[in-house]
C-alpha cells in the first residue's frame, strides 16, 4: 500500500474543531450544589459525539479516497463552513441553537456522503463497492436526523440521535464489505494522534486558567507545575506508543482506532475539566474524586484496547503488568476515599500514575 501523508488542508480542518472541542469541554464546568448536574454530563456526551463523528467521517474518507485535487479541496472548504455553523451553535442551552446545529451537522455529513458517491464513479472493483456502500447507507442516518426538525418537543433529540446512531453503526454493520478496502494505518493513526493533541491542548488551557484565576500565587504555580508534568506524562505515554510501538504496516478496517478513540477523547476532555474543577474546589470532595479517577480509568482502558491490536507482538505489555497498573490506580482512589487529601496531592498522585504507566508501556 502506498504511503499516504496528511495534507495541510486536513491540518487546517482540525484547527476549526479546536473551538468545538473547547465548547464541549466547557459544558463540564457548570457546577451546581457541589456537583456537575446529570443534565450537563448528558449534554457533554450529546454534544461531543456529533463533533467526533463529523470529524471521523471526513478523516476516514480522506484516508481511503482523499486526493489533494481541486475538487477535493472545494468539498473540504464547504465542509469547513458547516463546521463553523455547528461550532457557533454549541452551548449548554442546546434548545436555543438546535436549528443551526442541525444545519451544520447535516451539511457536514451530507457532503461526506456525496464525496463517497463521486469516488464510486471513478474507483473500480472493491474500492468502488466500498465507496458506494458508504455513499448509499450514510444517507439513512442523515435522513432520520433531518426529520428531527419537524418536532418541537424533546422527541426531536430522540430522532436526531437515532439518526446519528444509525450513521455510526453503518461501518460496523458493513464490516465484511470494508475488509476488502483496508485503511492506511499510518495515516489514520497520525490523524487521530493530531486530534489527541487538540484534546491535550485543553489541559494546557486549564493550566492557564488556574494561573490566571489565582494571580500566580505559590499555590497556583505549584498546582500548574504538577499539572504540567501530568500532561507531559500523558503525552509521553500516548505518543511514544504511536511512534515506536505500533505496527503501521498492518492492514485492517481501522474500527478499533476509530471507535476506541471516542473514549480516549472523552477521558482527555474530562481530565482537562478536572484540572480546573480540582483547583477551584467548588465540587464536593467525593464527586470530584470519582469524576477525576473515572476519567483516568477510561483513558487507561481505552488506550490499552486501541493499541493492543496494533502493537508489535514482542512489545505488548503482559497482562500481569496491566493488572498491576490498574491495581495502583484503584489503591490510590481507595486511599483518597479513606483520607481526605488536597487537590495538589490528587494531581500529584495522578502524575505519578501516568509516569509509571508511560514507563511500563514504552
Amino acid at each position: 500500500m502506498l504511503e499516504k501523508k496528511v495534507t495541510w488542508l486536513e491540518l487546517f480542518y482540525d484547527l476549526l474543531f479546536v473551538a468545538a472541542v473547547s465548547k464541549a469541554t466547557h459544558v463540564l464546568l457548570h457546577v451546581e450544589h457541589g456537583s456537575i448536574a446529570m443534565e450537563h454530563l448528558a449534554k457533554f456526551v450529546l454534544i461531543f459525539i456529533p463533533i467526533w463523528w463529523a470529524w471521523v467521517g471526513q478523516s476516514v474518507y480522506n484516508n481511503r479516497y482523499g486526493q489533494d485535487t481541486t475538487t477535493h479541496r472545494i468539498f473540504m472548504i464547504l465542509e469547513l463552513f458547516f463546521v463553523l455553523i455547528m461550532t457557533a451553535s454549541l452551548d449548554a442551552d442546546f434548545d436555543a441553537n438546535f436549528a443551526p446545529f442541525l444545519i451544520g451537522y447535516i451539511g457536514l455529513r451530507g457532503l461526506t456522503a456525496i464525496q463517497y458517491l463521486v469516488s464510486a464513479r471513478r474507483e473500480k472493483h472493491h474500492r468502488q463497492e466500498t465507496a458506494r456502500f458508504f455513499g448509499t447507507y450514510f444517507w439513512l442516518g442523515i435522513i432520520i436526523s433531518c426529520c428531527s426538525i419537524l418536532f418541537d418537543s424533546s422527541l426531536r433529540y430522540v430522532i436526531l440521535y437515532a439518526g446519528i446512531a444509525v450513521d455510526i453503526l453503518v461501518p460496523l454493520i458493513g464490516r465484511k464489505n470494508l475488509v476488502k478496502t483496508p485503511i492506511h494505518t499510518a495515516h489514520l493513526l497520525e490523524r487521530f494522534a493530531l486530534f489527541t493533541l487538540i484534546l491535550l491542548g485543553e489541559s494546557v488551557v486549564s493550566m492557564l486558567s488556574v494561573l490566571k484565576s489565582d494571580k500566580f500565587t505559590p499555590s497556583s504555580i505549584g498546582f500548574a507545575a504538577l499539572t504540567f508534568v501530568l500532561v507531559i506524562a500523558i503525552w509521553w505515554q500516548y505518543f511514544e506508543n504511536v511512534e515506536k510501538r505500533i505496527d503501521k504496516t498492518k492492514q485492517t478496517v481501522g474500527q478499533t482506532i476509530i471507535y476506541g478513540h471516542l473514549f480516549i477523547y472523552f477521558s482527555l476532555s474530562m481530565i482537562a475539566a478536572s484540572i480546573q474543577l480540582l483547583f477551584l474546589e467548588q465540587l464536593a470532595y467525593l464527586f470530584i474524586l470519582c469524576f477525576t479517577f473515572a476519567s483516568v480509568l477510561i483513558y487507561f482502558l481505552s488506550v490499552m484496547l486501541v493499541f493492543h491490536q496494533y502493537r508489535f507482538h514482542h512489545l505488548k505489555p503482559s497482562f500481569k503488568k496491566m493488572l498491576l497498573l490498574l491495581g495502583l490506580l484503584c489503591v490510590l482512589f481507595i486511599l483518597n476515599l479513606v483520607i481526605v487529601v488536597s487537590p495538589h496531592l490528587i494531581v500529584g498522585e495522578l502524575m505519578l500514575f501516568f509516569i509509571i504507566f508511560a514507563k511500563a508501556t514504552t
